[in-house]
């Protein structure tokens, strides 16, 4: 038998009966050339690089409105500000429909379905004539990115076999990551209305792929349609010996065939996984990542950068894709816990260099300085570039995908749907907390401050992945759910 997922002392955990040796086998080498479970992934996971994409296009767009020579389109800090933030508050939108949305039409329909408000929200942002279009477009592919973020990640663990679920887990961030990179490539090329025009093309495969795929199993056997989900499963597998593994999810989905009532909500079998996945979702945002990669290049303008804020932003972009290529590697044979610590350890001493480098560090140049330009090269200067590509590397190895995969491995069957949606909404809450406030927040006490709470936070996320997280590397979603079920009270070893 495997070890516990925490190493915790006691009876070991009922589980599921494990496949024989032969048939695990087999089903792990079916796993690895099953093209039909990756094109699955695939057609899902564009989703994510329409969110990637949306979440940064407020990074070339504010400072070429700020420029702009149209009064209509003009935008001041405080306008700046809501343009940026805007977006999470439709994400957590998304997130609270996601709760309903989820179990009511099931997770592929409920990804098709973002569909309509990210197409009519880059369709006003492309045809903008005002303010309101601009945010209101914002709020919409926010709105869509919200529904994805929630249902994507449990769409793909839920047809993924137990050997490749890490790196399938992987692929959500990484399309998100992929996403971002392309519009800070295509910002250096096209003007901001066109690339609002270009962020519809993925939308449209997604839907085109997606009416070809299958549903999730699991979400067919709660609603009582076995032979469609056997049918599901075979599809997936691409092999008609799936009785086995079909008969394990049939049993875990009977056994949980109603909904949890608030009486069981407060049960600690329930609410502990749904709590580390909450706070897990509330320390990834408070690291800072949303606003650093929505004011990207604001950040690098108010530093003493060498290269052009653009030609940064993309190089931050290309390293952060890299980075979750890396986790998505690594992930199913280092574990989820030890990528979670290095990610952690990364980000920390990341935002704390950035912090110290802007207290003690060169001041950049203002538009009206009567200071004469420097001829001589300062190596400092490639410090915020390289501290911002080490925080970005780290955030991609760990706490950017794997914090995805947990809130689709740990949640409970029963409340997956809505507790995902839950997440997503505490999550973008806090983005569109940090987002709205962090331009303030320098105007007022400075860059350094906001790096200094976020390498506080980054401490917090190591203390708490020690004590909190299980490691869940090899298990099947059914096993993970008997540990919270039989396990004690404690996560302590």
């Amino acid at each position: 038998m495997q070890e516990p997922l925490l190493r915790a002392e006691g009876l070991d955990y009922d589980t599921f009966p494990e496949a024989p040796a032969s048939q695990r086998e087999r089903s792990r080498a079916g796993a690895l050339q099953n093209r039909r479970v990756f094109l699955a992934t695939f057609a899902a996971v564009l989703g994510n690089f329409s969110f990637g994409y949306a979440l940064v296009y407020t990074s070339p767009v504010i400072p070429a409105l700020k420029l702009s020579s149209d009064p209509a389109l003009h935008l001041n800090k405080v306008q700046a500000s809501w343009f940026g933030s805007v977006f999470t508050l439709g994400a957590a939108a998304g997130g609270l429909s996601a709760m309903v949305l989820n179990d009511l039409l099931g997770r592929k329909l409920s990804i098709m379905f973002s569909a309509v408000p990210s197409v009519i929200g880059y369709a006003l942002m492309a045809g903008a004539h005002g303010l309101w279009m601009l945010l209101l477009g914002r709020m919409l592919t926010g709105f869509a990115g919200g529904l994805t973020a929630a249902c994507i990640p449990v769409y793909v663990s839920e047809i993924a076999p137990p050997g490749v679920r890490g790196a399938l887990g992987a692929t959500p961030q990484l399309m998100a990551v992929f996403g971002s990179l392309s519009l800070y490539a295509l910002g250096l090329l096209l003007p901001w209305r066109w690339l609002a025009v270009a962020g519809e093309g993925p939308v449209l495969i997604m839907i085109l792929l997606l009416s070809f795929m299958p549903n999730s199993p699991r979400f067919l056997l709660s609603k009582g349609r076995d032979e469609e989900a056997l049918q599901a499963l075979t599809w997936l597998r691409a092999d008609s010996e799936v009785h086995w593994e079909f008969e394990q999810i049939q049993d875990n989905v009977r056994r949980q065939s109603s909904r949890v009532s608030w009486a069981e909500a407060r049960d600690p079998r329930v609410y502990r996984p749904i709590l580390i996945a909450v706070l897990m979702r509330f320390l990834q945002q408070l690291t800072g990542i949303t606003p650093i990669l929505v004011y990207l290049q604001t950040i690098f303008d108010n530093t003493s950068v060498v290269l052009p804020s653009q030609q940064d932003a993309a190089i931050v972009g290309a390293v952060r894709l890299v980075s979750v290529l890396i986790a998505a590697v690594t992930m199913d044979l280092a574990g989820r816990k030890v990528l979670l610590y290095v990610s952690a350890s990364i980000m920390l001493v990341a935002n704390l260099t950035l912090g110290l480098y802007v207290q003690f560090g060169p001041r950049p140049l203002t538009p009206n300085s009567t200071q004469p330009p420097t001829t001589s090269f300062d190596y400092l200067t490639l410090i915020p570039l390289l501290a911002t590509m080490l925080f970005i590397m780290g955030y991609a190895m760990g706490w950017g995908p794997i914090t995805w995969l947990l809130m689709s491995e740990v949640l409970p069957l029963r409340a997956r749907g809505v507790a995902s949606g839950l997440c997503v909404l505490v999550s973008w809450l806090t983005a569109f907390v940090l987002t709205k406030y962090f331009l303030l927040a320098v105007n007022a006490f400075g860059l350094q401050v906001p790096f200094f709470f976020f390498s506080a936070i980054c401490l917090l996320s190591l203390l708490f992945t020690g004590c909190c997280v299980p490691e869940t590397r090899g298990r099947s979603l059914e096993q993970i759910e008997a540990f919270f079920h039989t396990r004690r009270m404690s996560f302590r070893p």
